[in-house]
């Protein structure tokens, strides 16, 4: 259901019905690891989460990873920072 190296891959999910009565499966919400921050990156036009994630990370899809360290859970609003904090890379996968 989710792709390898998720925040998402082990937590558990659940069934909820919709309004329109359909059976949802959802996940639970993943909770933030305490993040030690290795260094800074200064955004700059035409960066991207995933190539930054890339380049630090050796995973473009680490990104949460990025969004974990700066307090965040929406991507989009790291780009209004003019740094944002790069984790350690560690093994996202199974």
């Amino acid at each position: 259901m989710f792709f390898p190296g998720s925040r998402y891959l082990r937590t558990s999910t659940y069934q909820v019905t919709a309004p329109d009565g359909r059976q949802v499966t959802v996940a639970r919400p993943a909770m933030a690891a305490s993040s030690s921050v290795l260094g800074w990156h200064a955004l700059s036009d035409g960066d991207r989460l995933d190539l930054i994630a890339y380049q630090y990370l050796a995973d473009a899809t680490a990104f949460w990873a990025l969004c974990d360290a700066n307090g965040t859970v929406v991507p989009a609003s790291l780009a209004a920072r003019p740094y944002i904090a790069v984790p350690p890379a560690q093994r996202t996968g199974p």
